[in-house]
C-alpha cells in the first residue's frame, strides 16, 4: 500500500475521532457513578366510615394522613453518612365533633460514621436528631388551651459513640457514652408551667411572678438505639426502631423509652398498607386530663400511639 499524504491525514483523523469517543464513554460512566444514593416517598392514607340508619349505632368519621421521607445516604468504602428527613400530619373529623389531630411529626436524623478498613463491621459515628411538631396539641375535648405547640418541645440529640452494621441481617446497634440531649421549650406560657421538664416561673406569696421559666433543659448522659428491618414474607416487611436514653446527672438509671414498630405491606407499585406503634415514656412528661372541667396535670406515663392505614405512596 503507498503511504501519501492523504493516507496519514485520513489516519490522524481516524485516531483523533476515536480518542473523542472513548473519552466520552469514560466521562459518562464517570458521571453515572456517584457516592451518593437519594430515596424519596410520599404517601396518603385515607380511611372512613358512614352510617345511614343504622340500628347498632355509630358515628361517621373520616381520617387522613399525610407522610413523607426523605433520604440522601453517601457512602464508599471507608465512610457513611445518612441524612434522613421525616414529616406526618394526620386529622380526623366525626359527626358533631371538632377536627382533631392524630399525628404530628417533623424528625431531622443525621449519622456519620467512619471505619479504617472494609473488613470491619464497626463504625466510629456522631449521630444528630431533632424532631418537633408543626402545630398546636390539645387534651380533647379542652381546646382553650394548647399543651404542647411548635418548638415546645422540640428535642435535639447531639452525640459520639460507636455504631454496628450488619447489611446481611439488616440491623445496626450504636452505642454512646456522651449524648447531650437539649429540651427546649420556646413558648413561654408552657415553661412558666414546668412543661417538658423544663424549670418552671417562680412566685412570691401574693402570687407575683419571680422569675420566668426557663425555655431549655440540658441534660448529657448515655444513648443506646438499634434499627431491625427484615422482609418476614413477600412484600412484607417488618421494622424495629429502640432508643434508651439515661441522663448521668438527674436520676441516672431513669430511662427514657422510644419504641417504634411497622408492618409494612405492598400491594403494588403505589398502593400500600401499613399497621404500626409507638411507645414512649419520659419522665419528663406529665400526663394532663380533662377532670371535672378542668385540666389537671398528673405523673408520667406510658404514651401509646397505634395506627392502621392503607394508601397510596409515590416513589421518586
Amino acid at each position: 500500500m503507498k503511504f501519501t499524504l492523504k493516507t496519514f491525514a485520513f489516519s490522524v483523523l481516524f485516531i483523533f475521532q476515536n480518542n473523542i469517543s472513548q473519552s466520552q464513554i469514560q466521562t459518562k460512566l464517570q458521571d453515572s457513578i456517584s457516592n451518593w444514593e437519594k430515596k424519596n416517598a410520599v404517601g396518603f392514607d385515607i380511611s372512613q366510615i358512614a352510617f345511614m340508619n343504622w340500628n347498632a349505632g355509630g358515628n361517621t368519621s373520616i381520617s387522613g394522613l399525610l407522610k413523607g421521607n426523605f433520604s440522601r445516604k453517601y457512602s464508599n468504602q471507608n465512610i457513611k453518612w445518612l441524612n434522613e428527613l421525616i414529616l406526618r400530619y394526620g386529622v380526623n373529623k366525626q359527626d358533631g365533633v371538632e377536627l382533631r389531630k392524630t399525628d404530628d411529626a417533623f424528625q431531622l436524623n443525621s449519622t456519620f460514621g467512619y471505619r479504617k478498613d472494609t473488613v470491619s463491621n464497626w463504625y466510629h459515628s456522631a449521630k444528630f436528631n431533632f424532631n418537633t411538631q408543626f402545630t398546636n396539641g390539645y387534651s380533647y375535648p379542652n381546646t382553650d388551651k394548647a399543651i404542647s405547640k411548635p418548638f415546645a418541645p422540640a428535642y435535639l440529640f447531639l452525640g459520639i459513640g460507636a455504631e454496628y452494621v450488619n447489611k446481611e441481617k439488616k440491623y445496626s446497634l450504636y452505642l454512646s457514652p456522651l449524648t447531650q440531649k437539649t429540651t427546649m421549650v420556646l413558648d413561654q406560657t408552657l415553661a412558666d408551667q414546668g412543661s417538658f421538664g423544663v424549670d418552671k416561673a417562680t412566685y412570691d406569696a401574693d402570687g407575683n411572678l419571680i422569675s420566668k421559666g426557663k425555655k431549655s433543659k440540658n441534660e448529657l448522659g448515655a444513648l443506646v438505639s438499634g434499627i431491625h428491618k427484615n422482609e418476614v414474607y413477600k412484600n412484607i416487611t417488618l421494622e424495629n426502631k429502640l432508643s434508651l436514653y439515661s441522663d448521668y446527672i438527674n436520676n441516672f438509671g431513669n430511662i427514657d423509652v422510644d419504641w417504634q414498630m411497622s408492618v409494612d405491606l405492598t400491594v403494588n407499585e403505589y398502593v400500600r398498607a401499613n399497621i404500626g406503634s409507638h411507645l414512649l415514656y419520659d419522665d419528663d412528661i406529665k400526663a394532663k386530663e380533662e377532670i371535672d372541667g378542668k385540666q389537671v396535670t398528673l405523673g408520667p406515663k406510658v404514651q401509646l400511639k397505634q395506627l392502621l392505614g392503607v394508601g397510596l405512596v409515590y416513589l421518586f
